[in-house]
């Protein structure tokens, strides 16, 4: 396997990889647009296929979130999400100027948790961070369901 990596991943392919994991897929033009104000993406191909993905929301400053870590699942344990990681880690501290710190969050899913603290996360303690919450601001999610047959 000789994976390579790139700072672009096309709709369609991000749509596929999210479905592969499980994921929702999501509207291709919300989805552009999510693609589109990412501060960073790093995606992994084999060959001509992407087989992993993340991104990074950032807002310029001191807050950033590494989202959308996704590797098919034939390709998992392999390396490729702690280098896309570490692809992201190299983006913002290419930004740090002297003084400066950029806290970076992200949501380990599906026992990744001891990978990324590997990588240097630590986890959150409500008492430390605050409790994560979370809203989806639409009442007709079926209807996204229903585009893509999930």
């Amino acid at each position: 396997m000789a994976v390579s990596y790139k700072n672009s991943i096309t709709v369609e392919s991000a749509n596929s990889l999210r479905a592969a994991v499980g994921f929702r897929k999501i509207h291709p033009e919300q989805l552009k647009a999510s693609l589109d104000g990412s501060a960073f993406i790093t995606a992994a191909y084999d060959g001509d296929a992407a087989v992993g993905m993340a991104r990074l929301i950032w807002d310029g400053g001191s807050v950033a979130l590494i989202h959308d870590i996704i590797v098919m699942p034939e390709y998992q344990g392999q390396g490729i999400e702690a280098e896309m990681t570490g692809h992201i880690f190299d983006f913002l501290r290419s930004k740090l100027k002297p003084g400066f710190g950029i806290q970076v969050d992200i949501r380990a899913w599906g026992g990744y948790a001891e990978l990324y603290e590997g990588l240097g996360f630590r986890v959150s303690t409500a008492e430390m961070r605050g409790v994560p919450m979370h809203i989806c601001l639409t009442d007709q999610i079926e209807l996204t369901d229903n585009m893509f047959g999930q």
